[in-house]
């Protein structure tokens, strides 16, 4: 009986671990979260696979799909372009605001930013342009429901 009872706690551990492993296992992230009426999106990225989340509004999604060669290409582009590396975060306290983080974990635009606290006024322009560049790969591959 013993042994039934640890085979199957071990199940569970491993399935509960297995199913937090898209969150943490990724190349490229966008989140974007926060406001008065909170909203929770998600794209993760690990070679070509994406996974994609939404919730908030009352509607909730989840997606998988595949990001093509060009849409990685093209998002490396535009992170190289707008300086990804260089932007600057503003450290001003906000409350209520709906904030979005990028973190990426490899290649030449490794790192990680939010506009948590504002991004500084010289960088806005920036940040907006990586913003766009991910919300079309958003736009171009998951279909809401």
């Amino acid at each position: 009986m013993k042994g039934i009872i640890g085979i199957l706690f071990a199940v569970i551990v491993l399935v509960s671990c297995n199913s937090q492993k898209v969150y943490s296992d990724f190349d490229i992230s966008y989140a974007k979260s926060g406001g008065i009426a909170p909203v929770y999106e998600n794209l993760l990225i690990k070679g070509n696979s994406a996974h994609y989340s939404f919730e908030g509004q009352g509607k909730k999604y989840k997606q998988d799909f595949k990001v093509s060669d060009e849409d990685l290409k093209k998002l490396d582009h535009v992170l190289s372009q707008n300086n990804f590396r260089r932007i600057q975060e503003d450290h001003k306290k906000l409350y209520d605001n709906v904030s979005t983080s990028i973190n990426i974990k490899k290649g030449t635009n490794e790192g990680s930013k939010t506009d948590a606290s504002m991004i500084m006024p010289n960088f806005k322009t920036n940040w907006n342009n990586i913003l766009t560049a991910f919300q079309e790969i958003i736009n171009n591959n998951v279909k809401k429901q």
